[in-house]
C-alpha cells in the first residue's frame, strides 16, 4: 500500500504522448510535482469527462510547475487509437501511461483484481518522489480537477510555507493556521 509521506513507487513503462509511443520513468520528473491519474478503461463513459477536463487545465497545471501523467491498463496502442477517434481525447497533450501488465497500478493498489482494470485515483507527489495525497473513487464517480488543482496549490504552500497548514477549502491567497497560533493572512 502508498502511504503518505512515504516514496512513490518507481516506474518505467510505455506511454502515448505527442502522437508517438515512448518509455517514460517517474524518475524523469524529479524536481517536479507529478499528478498521477489513474482511470479504469479507454473508450468508456466517465473516463473521457475526466482527461478532458484535466486537458483544458494542463497548461494551468504546468504553470504551478507539475506535471500530469494519467494511467490505465490499456497498451499505448489503444491509448494512441482513442486520441485518433475522440476529439476530447485528441487534446490531452500530457503522458498517457500504458500499463497492461498491471504493475504500476498494482504498485499503486489501484488494480481491480477480478476485472484487470483501475479503480479513480489520483495521486500527488512531490518534487523528492514523496506522496503527499492520494485519492480513491469508485469507478462510477468523476473527479473533481478543480478540487485537484487546490489540492495541488495546498501541497506546494505547505511545502514552500514550513510550519503552516491549510485549513478546509484553502486556495491561494486566503488564510492560513500555524498550529498553536491564530489564522494568519497570507497573499
Amino acid at each position: 500500500m502508498v502511504n503518505i509521506n512515504e516514496k512513490a513507487p518507481e516506474f518505467t513503462e510505455d506511454v502515448f504522448m505527442d502522437n508517438e509511443i515512448k518509455k517514460i520513468n517517474l524518475k524523469d520528473y524529479k524536481g517536479k510535482w507529478v499528478i498521477l491519474f489513474f482511470y479504469p478503461a479507454d473508450f468508456t463513459f466517465v473516463c473521457p469527462t475526466e482527461l478532458g477536463e484535466l486537458a483544458d487545465n494542463y497548461e494551468k497545471i504546468k504553470e504551478l510547475g507539475a506535471e500530469v501523467i494519467s494511467v490505465s491498463a490499456d497498451t499505448a496502442f489503444v491509448h494512441k487509437a482513442w486520441h485518433d477517434n475522440s476529439e476530447t481525447i485528441k487534446k490531452i497533450k500530457f503522458p498517457m501511461l500504458a500499463d497492461p501488465a498491471r504493475r504500476v497500478c498494482k504498485a499503486y493498489s489501484t488494480l481491480i483484481e477480478e476485472e484487470g482494470l483501475s479503480l479513480r485515483a489520483t495521486f500527488i507527489i512531490d518534487p523528492e518522489g514523496i506522496v503527499k495525497t492520494f485519492e480513491f473513487h469508485d469507478n462510477s464517480i468523476g473527479r473533481s480537477i478543480e478540487e485537484l488543482i487546490r489540492k495541488l496549490q495546498a501541497a506546494k504552500f505547505t511545502a514552500e510555507h514550513k510550519g503552516e497548514v491549510c485549513p478546509m477549502n484553502w486556495k491561494p491567497g486566503e488564510k492560513t493556521l500555524k498550529p498553536g497560533m491564530d489564522l494568519i493572512g497570507k497573499i
